[in-house]
């Protein structure tokens, strides 16, 4: 549930206009495209149904379930919006004022809270980030597996020194899908709740099995399993799969060097730390 206040509702209730179960100038359709490709949400899903069920009922229901990440995005996906409909002459200025723009705006912020500290990180920065000794065994996770994360983290260190870059991230990738599966496994409930829960086409939450690696990082995410840094820095981890293959690797253009897998690394580093807490 996203940390709103009355006052919050209020603001944002009259920035998006949604009085009348209406919510700016959506339809059904468009607004379920809107949360589908900008925020990654499925406004539709049966979690987000409250009361009615009309458009301002279902942002209502997403308030109520979403937590603070997300909801904050999504106000900040919609006022960018407002303003896109107003340059297109689609809205008009008179019914946005500048100081209620700004309080949406001003709400957002305040929910995506160390978002945007984490913004400003760069990636030399992240690079230098001190993480000591990563412990597998704050994890809880099987037994056995633990012994080969162990032995996969050793290897990842001597490509590391060897600077063979491409097998580094490989290592990395398949070394947190497998870490964050067995934190999955552990806590299904939250996962398969989660608004980010990947779905297939009858609506369904898909099994871990089927998940991606960027798939286990929003969801870790949107929980507050992972901090925003991992997501962030993630983005040469979660497509490490599709290297695999040379031809993939040669169509993507995608050519590893030195600086992408120690951001990797650092990745699986801080991902380790924060769900040991």
């Amino acid at each position: 549930m996203a940390n709103l206040t009355t006052n919050d509702k209020q603001v944002l209730e009259k920035l998006f206009q949604m009085g009348g179960g209406y919510v700016l100038n959506f339809s059904d359709r468009t607004l379920g495209e809107f949360f589908k490709d900008d925020v990654r949400v499925d406004i539709y899903d049966q979690k987000f149904n409250y009361a009615s069920g009309s458009k301002a009922n279902r942002m209502r229901g997403f308030w109520r379930v979403a937590g603070d990440i997300l909801v904050g995005r999504s106000i900040e996906k919609l006022v960018d919006y407002i303003e896109t409909q107003i340059l297109l002459g689609n809205l008009k200025t008179q019914d946005f004022p500048d100081e209620l723009v700004r309080r949406g705006r001003g709400i957002s912020s305040r929910l995506l809270g160390s978002v945007a500290a984490v913004s400003a990180t760069t990636e030399n920065e992240f690079i230098r980030k001190e993480f000591g000794n990563v412990s597998i065994d704050k994890l809880a996770l099987d037994s056995a597996v633990s012994g080969i994360i162990k032995q996969r983290i050793h290897e990842i260190r001597n490509c590391l020194d060897a600077k063979a870059a491409l097998a580094a991230i490989f290592l990395c990738g398949s070394t947190l899908e497998g870490i964050l599966l067995g934190v999955a496994c552990t806590n299904a409930k939250g996962f398969n709740q989660s608004a980010l829960s990947p779905k297939d086409k009858m609506g369904k939450v898909k099994p871990f099995q089927d998940w991606t690696l960027n798939d286990f990082i929003n969801v870790a995410r949107d929980l507050d399993f992972l901090g925003e840094d991992v997501k962030k820095f993630s983005h040469a981890l979660r497509d490490f799969r599709n290297y695999i293959h040379p031809y993939q690797q040669m169509s993507s253009g995608f050519n590893p060097d030195e600086h992408t897998a120690k951001i990797c690394w650092q990745v699986l580093q801080a991902a380790i730390t924060q769900l040991s807490k």
